[in-house]
Formats: C-alpha cells, structure tokens, sequence
C-alpha cells in the first residue's frame, strides 16, 4: 500500500513507521518540521499542498496534533485554541480533504488518547481534542463510500514514554510502543470502521 504518515517524527509515528516498513508498506512522511513532506496541520492551504504532493493514496495515517496542558484555573480560550486548531480540527480537516485522495477501499486512522476516558490533571484541553475526534470518527464512517473506511487509534502513555511522563500519568499502567504500532497496523490493513482501537 502507499501510505500518508502524518507526525512521522514523534514517538508514536516512528513506531508505527516501523511497524509498517516492516510490512513492505510505501510510506510518505510528513510533520511540521521533517519528513518528505512539511505540514501545519492548524492551516488548510497546508493540509490542501501536502495532497496535492503526496498525490492517490491508499491510507491516510495522522499520530499529529498538539494540546497545551493548563489547570482548569489558568486555561484560557488561547490556551485552549492549540488542542482545537491541532489536535482536533487538524485531524477532522486531514481527513476531510484527504478523503478525496484515497483510492476505493482506502483508510484514514487518526488519533485520540486516554485522557479523555481517564482524565488527568490539567489535561482537559486534549481531552476535549480527543472526544472531538473519536465522535468525529464514529459519524464519519458511516458516510464514507466506495468502501473507504476512518478509525481512530486511543493509546495510553508509552512504556518508552514514561520517564518524561511518569509526573503527570500517576499510577497508569505503560503500554508497549509495539502493541500501540499494531492498533494502527489494525485500522489500515483490517476491515473494521467506525472504531476506536483503544490500546490501554
């Protein structure tokens, strides 16, 4: 398959790159500041160019999408704009438009995360992103044609994210990078939609 990996350069995305590569899968890169192809998620003439590069494709993969995490007391609408912006509509606008790019019986796998079902301190801004999302996606699936599928991917902390983390996820359980790569190997080369593939 020929594949679009949207934040190719986070933690999340070079395991997934991995686990795809291993696949003999063709994958596009893309983030904001490396891979084959630069992208802002927050700006639709951006999502609209890196189509335009990437060209058909048969899935579409986003492990993007950023969130400030601020207390309910010092979260303001500014701060809160990132997770909108990014995390949330960046992603439903990759989807949106990339839609028109997937071949018949292509996918589109985005992604949401824990906090929204297990909150954290100061995390409500990514869990509103993450709701957003996963709603979006449940909908989404059912108007898709052509045989064209979206699912979301919902990981918890990674066990090779845990030292930069273990502050603000207090007493979860870390998951294996390799078990969070397979969910997305799950949404692109399965048959299922609709779903959140929630790896806790």
């Amino acid at each position: 398959m020929r594949i679009l990996l949207v934040g190719a350069s986070g933690r999340i995305g070079q395991l997934v790159y991995q686990r795809l590569s291993a696949r003999n899968h063709e994958i596009i890169t893309a983030s904001r500041h490396f891979g084959d192809i630069r992208v802002d998620l927050t700006s639709v003439k951006s999502i609209e160019n890196l189509f335009k590069r990437a060209g058909a494709i048969d899935a579409i993969i986003s492990t993007a999408g950023a969130a400030d995490f601020a207390t309910m007391a010092a979260l303001t609408p500014e701060i809160n704009q990132t997770a909108v912006l990014s995390k949330l509509l960046g992603q439903i606008n990759l989807a949106l438009i990339g839609q028109h790019y997937l071949y018949n019986n292509g996918s589109i796998t985005l992604t949401t995360g824990i906090t929204k079902e297990d909150p954290i301190p100061a995390g409500a801004s990514v869990a509103m992103a993450n709701g957003g999302v996963a709603a979006f996606v449940k909908s989404a699936a059912i108007d898709l044609t052509d045989g064209k599928r979206i699912n979301c991917v919902s990981p918890n902390v990674l066990e090779e994210a845990m030292a930069d983390y273990s502050e603000t996820f207090i007493g979860f359980t870390p998951v294996a990078g390799k078990k969070v790569a397979n969910a997305y190997l799950k949404s692109v080369e399965g048959k299922q939609t609709g779903q959140e593939f929630k790896v806790y």
